[in-house]
């Protein structure tokens, strides 16, 4: 599991850089303009902190992977600006927590730690689904998550539902009008925009479901 998360990250890296000129644009059309730009940096200091080796954790795999999500999240909050620092950071941090928490069962762990961030992020935001955030695509994933493992999926086709319904999440921020955060100060302009964190969640769980299956 450690293994499959540090080679995610490292993917989500390569894919942030490609795309951070979208989500910039995303961003500027309906927040801040700064999106791509402050998750580039975040993902690229992720690296570096791999690179340069993380405190080993001694104890069972579950803890190991839970080790290189606090580090991830706790170097997210530290590098990037605006409200997407604290909100990923989160994030990571609460899956961490979970991860930890878990039996060791890695479909079970990646469901526990979906649900985990997902409930972080609304508490740290004070949002819900539907208000043109990212939890439009992580709260859809963690629930599709859920449902694939109940009917027996495997850590492959929880994540394949994952990443399914945070993509189809995205698509449904387009027509919607921004309830929270700087988008909310647009009002109806916000239509017809995709939500810039909605489409960074989703290209995250995109990465770890691609991660996974290449593991």
């Amino acid at each position: 599991m450690q293994r499959t998360l540090e080679a995610w990250l490292r993917l989500a890296q390569t894919r942030v850089h490609e795309r951070a000129p979208e989500l910039t644009a995303l961003d500027q059309a309906i927040g801040d303009g700064d999106h791509g730009i402050n998750l580039d940096r975040g993902f690229t200091a992720i690296v570096a902190a791999l690179d340069a080796g993380l405190t080993p954790v001694d104890g069972p795999e579950s803890a190991q992977a839970a080790a290189v999500l606090k580090a991830a999240g706790r170097t997210l909050i530290s590098t990037v600006g605006g409200a997407s620092g604290p909100l990923y950071g989160t994030a990571f941090l609460k899956a961490s927590a979970a991860v930890a928490a878990s039996d060791g069962a890695p479909a079970g762990a990646v469901v526990a730690a979906l649900e985990a961030a997902a409930s972080g992020v609304g508490t740290l935001g004070k949002s819900t689904p539907g208000e043109k955030t990212m939890l439009d695509a992580l709260v859809p994933a963690a629930t599709a998550a859920r449902q694939a493992l109940e009917a027996g999926g495997d850590v492959d086709a929880v994540l394949g539902a994952a990443r399914d319904a945070a993509d189809a999440g995205v698509t449904a921020t387009i027509p919607l009008v921004a309830t929270k955060g700087r988008a909310s100060y647009l009002g109806e302009r916000s239509a017809g925009h995709a939500d810039p964190g909605a489409t960074s969640a989703a290209l995250l769980l995109r990465a770890l479901a691609d991660a996974a299956a290449a593991a």
